[in-house]
């Protein structure tokens, strides 16, 4: 248990810790985004993006939901999902492939989830970790100076661990349990503010 929760905090730390490096970039292209997908699920995040090189940049994502809606329905988590990514033309243009690592808490129940995440979701309630990583492809439209629209989808591999529980308030602990899952990691619809 106690290695558990130690390889858990410091993939947090490492993940976490990836931007900054990038962040005292003097003289480089940073960006500021927001993914219009995740304000839909009522998903409150920002993200930024640092030129490394003409053909680099770190892309750093954070999530952060946390709401409880009517009959219990939750989807609350907090995630960070840093990508390595290479342009094919020159950065913030075109196509790109990343490379894109994740870690999230979450709790989430009361909700019916395509693609069979967790199928039973919708009966029970869930909290607990998840990490992983994925492959990505994008393309990245300019529509001025200043402003960008971006489309990415990644797919790769997560491991979760979590409690499960009964789906009402407050409800009992059922058990543990460990998810895996290779699919979709990543869908995006950012749109973009470049700062410098």
């Amino acid at each position: 248990m106690y290695k558990n929760k130690l390889f858990r905090w410091t993939l947090l730390g490492i993940l976490i810790g990836m931007s900054f490096p990038a962040a005292s970039l003097q003289g480089q292209d940073i960006t500021v985004k927001t993914n219009l997908l995740y304000d839909v699920t009522t998903t409150f995040n920002l993200g930024a993006e640092f030129r490394l090189s003409k053909h680099f940049t770190l892309d750093v994502p954070l999530n952060y939901n946390p709401w409880t809606f009517s009959d219990n329905k939750k989807l609350k988590h907090i995630m960070v999902q840093p990508e390595l990514r290479y342009w094919l033309c020159e950065s913030f243009y075109s196509h790109f492939f990343g490379f894109h690592a994740l870690y999230s808490h979450y709790n989430m129940g009361g909700l019916d989830l395509p693609g069979g995440v967790l199928c039973t979701l919708k009966d029970y309630r869930y909290q607990g970790d998840m990490y992983g990583m994925g492959l990505s492809w994008g393309y990245q439209w300019v529509l001025s100076r200043r402003w960008s629209l971006e489309a990415s989808i990644g797919m790769g591999y997560i491991h979760m661990e979590h409690d499960k529980y009964e789906c009402k308030t407050c409800g009992d602990k059922i058990g543990k349990s460990k998810h895996e899952y290779l699919g979709p990691t990543k869908v995006a619809l950012n749109l973009i503010y470049v700062i410098k």
